[in-house]
């Protein structure tokens, strides 16, 4: 099976940074495009930021200039440093990952089981 599990959410003051990181493990033969998802109170679980096999960014809106996704695919992790974080960030961040793994042999979308950042004003 193939898991993936995040890790350096928290709480941090407005202007503050913090840097997300997504293990994946498991029988993984490729992984296509990893990214960030998140869910704040009330809202929508939106896409925060992709990245391809290649190394190809994608951000929402909300967070260009801000936040930069990035991937260590010997690790088979994905980061994402957020700079200049705003009340507005505070949100569950789930990592997500389009993965063949060994077992099934075809592509499948995992998840992460999500991790807390908050940002106080």
């Amino acid at each position: 099976q193939v898991q993936l599990v995040e890790s350096g959410g928290g709480l941090v003051q407005a202007g503050g940074s913090l840097r997300l990181s997504c293990a994946a493990s498991g029988s993984i033969l490729s992984i296509n495009t990893m990214g960030w998802y998140r869910q704040g109170p009330g809202k929508q679980r939106e896409l925060v930021a992709g990245i391809t096999s290649g190394g190809s960014p994608n951000y929402a809106d909300s967070v260009k200039g801000r936040f930069t996704i990035s991937r260590d695919n010997a690790k088979k992790t994905v980061y994402l440093q957020m700079n200049s974080l705003k009340p507005e960030d505070t949100a569950v961040y789930y990592c997500n990952a389009d993965v063949v793994s060994k077992r099934i042999m075809a592509i499948a979308t995992y998840w992460g089981q999500g991790t807390q950042v908050t940002v106080s004003s």
